[in-house]
């Protein structure tokens, strides 16, 4: 359990999340109830004093692949399912405000009568200001996934760390839903991520990672208070990628 105590080890993070992670046992669209629980987690994280971005997918609405997969046009597929990211970005912001926290929707396609443009010096003034900044519309740009859009986005705003919300608790060598006998990774590095065509997130998101030295950290959302527990520094989940500076100098 949680030290309700424990501080923070960091001091700005990149949260990403998946759009299924909202739809709940419906398997589809936006669960209120998971809603307001995710926004109740998100409420402790900022009470703590972390800076929060999110990113989040719109896999829950539409999924540009699965479209391209069908005969549809794949910029067209991937442009669909930027604007589910940005009915999720909503979504979640008004959970959010609804807890009275203060939040920006900061989208890569314009839209001015629902969100901000995504501009870089805006996004980092917004969370020195306490603001939880949720980043809609991936990089804006089709063939993108919303993991490259986290580790581009992470690295711009000089995230300390990227936080990859899953349904399982980390990374293992095979699927632990059908291998009794799967291992659970620690620790891995961007090589062994890639080497090993693990299902972190995708190359280019980890190649950006790599190049960059963001350390990446792959955990259960699902279990209440993880994400704070991630945020404290518990050894939960896994690691990918160095250290972060925090944890260098422990024996």
């Amino acid at each position: 359990m949680t030290d309700a105590s424990a501080a923070p080890r960091y001091r700005r993070v990149l949260l990403k999340l998946s759009g299924e992670a909202l739809c709940g046992a419906q398997g589809y669209g936006i669960d209120g109830d998971v809603l307001s629980r995710l926004a109740e987690e998100l409420d402790e994280i900022v009470s703590l004093g972390v800076e929060l971005a999110i990113v989040i997918g719109g896999g829950n609405i539409f999924r540009g692949l699965s479209a391209a997969a069908s005969g549809m046009d794949r910029a067209s597929a991937d442009y669909m399912g930027m604007l589910a990211t940005v009915m999720n970005a909503l979504a979640l912001q008004d959970a959010l405000e609804r807890r009275e926290v203060f939040t920006r929707v900061l989208s890569a396609i314009s839209m001015q009568s629902l969100a901000e443009p995504y501009i870089r010096r805006r996004a980092v003034r917004h969370l020195e200001k306490g603001r939880v900044v949720l980043f809609a519309a991936g990089t804006g740009n089709p063939y993108f996934t919303t993991d490259t859009a986290a580790a581009l986005r992470a690295m711009e705003i000089h995230a300390e760390v990227l936080l990859k919300a899953t349904r399982v608790d980390g990374v293992y060598d095979k699927d632990p839903k059908h291998h009794e006998d799967a291992r659970r990774y620690a620790r891995l590095s961007y090589l062994d991520v890639l080497s090993r065509g693990l299902r972190v997130m995708d190359s280019t998101a980890i190649s950006l990672c790599k190049e960059n030295g963001l350390p990446i950290v792959v955990f259960d959302m699902l279990q209440a208070g993880n994400i704070r527990r991630v945020v404290c520094g518990e050894s939960i989940g896994t690691v990918v990628g160095p250290l972060p500076a925090a944890e260098r100098s422990d024996p």
